[in-house]
């Protein structure tokens, strides 16, 4: 396992949805997952390498969970947070459970109509990471590198959000993005494992002479 810095990372995952329940004294209530747990999604996938990850049943023991809000798309307004009693967030079997009640605000109320209408129907979560851990699979033959990074302990989680776009449409462009940190940093530790192999074959060729 090892310590990683406090860049905030986003996961958008087809996986994880959301759905409307309306409760009988006019409460608009959503409920889905922010995340699941133990079923590995790409990140990052390239002629060279792949990197998946997953999240550990257990990465949400220690976080720091005091004052989560919900957004739509990471950004802009709150609808509902955990400091006014309007948003849960509990880790269960599955995954990161939430439920979120909408009819506060107008903008909220709005947002409750579109999910159930099916035209948002994902989740997302903000988060930075104290933990992980990295199992690297080489292909020797092929040339190419598996990477499964698994989220083992959740720092701080900021957000639990409604996004607009599913992930097997999304993921690659998203995580890219929001993610050129860890991939810059499989990737500078995938060149330097070649240049250590290229010095170790020219030392082993000299020594042959």
């Amino acid at each position: 396992m090892m310590p990683i810095s406090e860049t905030r990372e986003y996961r958008r995952i087809d996986i994880a949805n959301i759905e409307t329940r309306a409760e009988d004294d006019g409460q608009m209530i959503v409920e889905g997952y922010a995340t699941t747990f133990n079923q590995p999604y790409v990140l990052w996938s390239s002629s060279d390498y792949t990197v998946r990850e997953q999240v550990d049943s257990h990465a949400f023991d220690e976080a720091d969970m005091s004052d989560v809000i919900m957004q739509y798309d990471h950004e802009g307004r709150v609808f509902a947070r955990i400091r006014n009693g309007t948003l849960t967030v509990t880790p269960d079997e599955h995954g990161l459970k939430i439920r979120a009640r909408l009819d506060g605000t107008t903008l909220g109320r709005q947002l409750y109509e579109e999910i159930k209408g099916g035209y948002t129907d994902r989740m997302s979560f903000g988060f930075t990471v104290d933990k992980e851990q990295r199992v690297e699979t080489e292909d020797t033959e092929n040339g190419h590198t598996d990477v499964l990074r698994t989220i083992v302990a959740i720092r701080k989680l900021y957000d639990v959000s409604a996004v607009s776009l599913p992930a097997n449409d999304q993921t690659e462009i998203s995580a890219r993005k929001l993610s050129d940190g860890l991939i810059s940093e499989i990737e500078q530790e995938r060149l330097a494992k070649q240049a250590r192999a290229r010095k170790i074959q020219i030392i082993r060729t000299l020594l042959e002479v």
